[in-house]
């Protein structure tokens, strides 16, 4: 049972990976979702930004992923799985991942100046 203090949602995370092994696992962005509509619409609006620029194998997967993986995902999210979204262009593989979490009402994440032991936590790459 979750206290007053949280909040049942979504961690949205999108990592970047050089399948050339020049470079490890990088985070490009991540995002706060209150419901699994909200954490795939996440994933579906950066796969129709980035798609044109995409070559044909990963716009093809991105586009399969929008007209049919999306059902399974939100499926999966509606059931607290975890969930992760893959394309790989050229030698880049691009993951989106959702994590279901309970978030703790401790501090909002566009407060207008974060504490100082902020910049103390990096993110680090998570095997999904």
């Amino acid at each position: 049972m979750l206290s007053q203090a949280t909040r049942r949602g979504f961690w949205c995370e999108c990592w970047t990976e050089d399948l050339t092994g020049q470079r490890g696992p990088a985070l490009l962005a991540s995002f706060d979702a209150y419901s699994a509509p909200q954490a795939d619409r996440w994933v579906a609006v950066a796969l129709r930004t980035i798609s044109p620029a995409l070559d044909t194998d990963a716009s093809d997967e991105a586009w399969e992923w929008l007209y049919e993986g999306r059902i399974q995902t939100r499926q999966a999210l509606l059931r607290a799985e975890l969930c992760a979204v893959s394309v790989t262009h050229a030698s880049t593989r691009i993951t989106w991942a959702i994590r279901p979490v309970a978030f703790l009402s401790l501090a909002h994440r566009q407060g207008t100046e974060l504490p100082p032991c902020s910049a103390d936590f990096r993110p680090q790459p998570r095997n999904i």
